[in-house]
């Protein structure tokens, strides 16, 4: 890489209308992102932006400037991780990681989706798994495994409920239970926020 690219990723952090997102990415060894030519490779190269709106070179333009909307953007949740971009960028960035920083950024500060929230209780706190094979709408599944010899759940936690026990202990310890609980204070604090801003609008139309 050229002295001018080096001193070029290592400037000080833009400031944008938030630095938040750019700090972030500093603290995560991201800072090579700020050597984005924004060529559109990324985006041209991205199976999920070819069936939806996700665009990748806006985000990482939203992140560049510090725009915080770009946390709000379903579509960051779109990317599939295939690491296209990744492997075409001609500066090497990894978009990929970046992607999956926004969405680390986006649930610190709320932006989590519901069926993720969702998914994420059921992972740490509830089966110990996305896809709860001892639920009672899964007894297609068990009686599948019975008629091929196998027993009716997988020797997982479903098995092993004191694995579940261990799990919500680590995750306890690493602060996973109090990011998600922030999480759901933000998320409800800006939907009792939208409704009151609702509710004054339509108090205002009627005047």
């Amino acid at each position: 890489m050229s002295d001018n690219i080096e001193k070029y990723i290592r400037r000080k952090v833009h400031k944008g209308s938030s630095s938040k997102i750019a700090q972030k990415f500093v603290d995560a060894g991201l800072e090579k992102i700020r050597s984005c030519i924004n060529c559109g490779t990324c985006t041209g190269s991205c199976p999920a932006g070819r069936r939806t709106a996700y665009r990748t070179r806006s985000a990482i333009r939203k992140a560049l400037t510090g725009d915080e909307s770009v946390l709000q953007d379903i579509d960051i949740w779109m990317c599939s991780t295939c690491y296209y971009c990744y492997e075409r960028c001609p500066r090497d960035i990894p978009v990929t990681d970046m992607i999956i920083k926004l969405r680390n950024i986006a649930v610190e500060e709320g932006y989590i989706l519901d069926s993720h929230f969702g998914l994420a209780n059921d992972i740490f706190y509830a089966t110990g798994h996305g896809v709860p094979a001892n639920a009672e709408n899964q007894k297609q599944w068990r009686d599948l495994r019975e008629s091929y010899g196998l027993p009716p759940l997988p020797p997982t936690v479903h098995s092993y409920p004191e694995a579940v026990e261990e799990c919500q202990l680590l995750m306890k310890e690493v602060g996973f239970r109090d990011l998600l609980d922030n999480a759901a204070k933000l998320k409800a604090q800006r939907k009792a926020e939208a409704e009151k801003n609702a509710k004054e609008e339509a108090e205002e139309e009627k005047k």
